[in-house]
């Protein structure tokens, strides 16, 4: 019971996961983006097009990240070229993503993945270690695509936090002036990096749309966008936090079927994860501390002739 639980308390994480460290890498760069739940929109829908047309399961994880990519450099030329404000920015990605999403999938409405794609991601039991009581059988009887996303919350770790081109990017999104006068180039860090944020979103909306429901339905990330930018701030902008908090908030989205035995109101528990994430946020704002604080050039438009 409890293992059956767990397990799907990672399955429902792993969304939140992917889109949690796509907006921990573009506002680790200085950037505030709003349109995480477009992203992931966009993504997962490209990912299920490309792969209901070709019936290839690698095709369809490459579109999500390539659509994401490319919304995400929408709002990277208004906001790092043209300098336009990240947060209108960044919500007029979701009402496009949004908007998008629903146009293109309304020919999808109802069909279902080919056989081979759900195949292809069902689970694969890492041998010995999945054979341990419910930690293995929980962590290492999962499908390739849970796995990805830990290996990506590691190797984000170390990449911002072991190598020089990570403390380059912590560096642009604290100070961008003191990193291009070193000999960063702020505006290409910038552009990078909010790319490989939107790739991420992608992957996330995409693992719905393929692994997790290989069906298309409307609006299917149901908020979890939000969910992914108030995590950023649950976890201290650290990759392996991020691990944790989502699928913590994992949990809390589906712990409402656990709860209906109990005669809960539905909605009530529907407004559960979304209730803990304003909670989340208000103790984050009244615990301030330099180690939680964002990183000091977060929304800040950086215009070189001003250095």
């Amino acid at each position: 019971m409890i293992t059956a639980f767990l397990t799907a308390v990672i399955i429902a994480g792993t969304p939140l996961l992917f889109a949690t460290l796509g907006e921990l890498i573009t506002e680790k760069a200085g950037h505030l983006n709003l349109g995480v739940e477009g992203m992931m929109l966009i993504g997962a829908v490209a990912g299920f097009s490309i792969g209901l047309k070709s019936g290839n399961p690698i095709a369809a994880i490459l579109a999500a990240m390539i659509a994401g990519a490319a919304s995400a450099f929408i709002y990277g030329f208004l906001t790092i070229t043209l300098r336009a404000n990240q947060v209108v920015s960044g919500l007029s990605l979701t009402i496009f993503g949004t908007g998008l999403s629903s146009y293109i999938g309304s020919a999808y409405v109802g069909q279902k993945l080919p056989e081979n794609i759900i195949d292809f991601y069902k689970p694969i039991g890492i041998p010995l270690i999945s054979k341990i009581p419910v930690l293995g059988e929980v962590i290492f009887n999962q499908d390739v695509f849970i796995y990805f996303g830990y290996i990506i919350a590691i190797l984000a770790g170390i990449y911002l936090y072991k190598t020089r081109l990570g403390q380059n990017l912590i560096s642009v999104g604290e100070n961008p002036a003191a990193a291009d006068a070193s000999g960063v180039n702020v505006n290409l860090y910038k552009y990078i990096h909010v790319l490989i944020g939107g790739a991420l979103c992608g992957l996330g909306g995409a693992y719905l749309s393929v692994v997790e429901v290989p069906q298309w339905q409307d609006n299917i990330t149901a908020g979890r966008g939000w969910i992914a930018i108030a995590l950023v701030i649950f976890c201290k902008w650290n990759p392996y936090k991020a691990l944790i908090g989502a699928y913590l908030f994992g949990g809390l989205s589906i712990i409402g079927f656990r709860l209906q035995q109990f005669n809960i109101s539905q909605n009530l528990l529907d407004m559960l994860p979304y209730l803990v994430t304003i909670i989340v946020l208000v103790i984050s704002s009244v615990k301030q501390s330099k180690e939680n604080a964002p990183p000091g050039g977060l929304s800040v438009p950086y215009f070189r002739e001003e250095r």
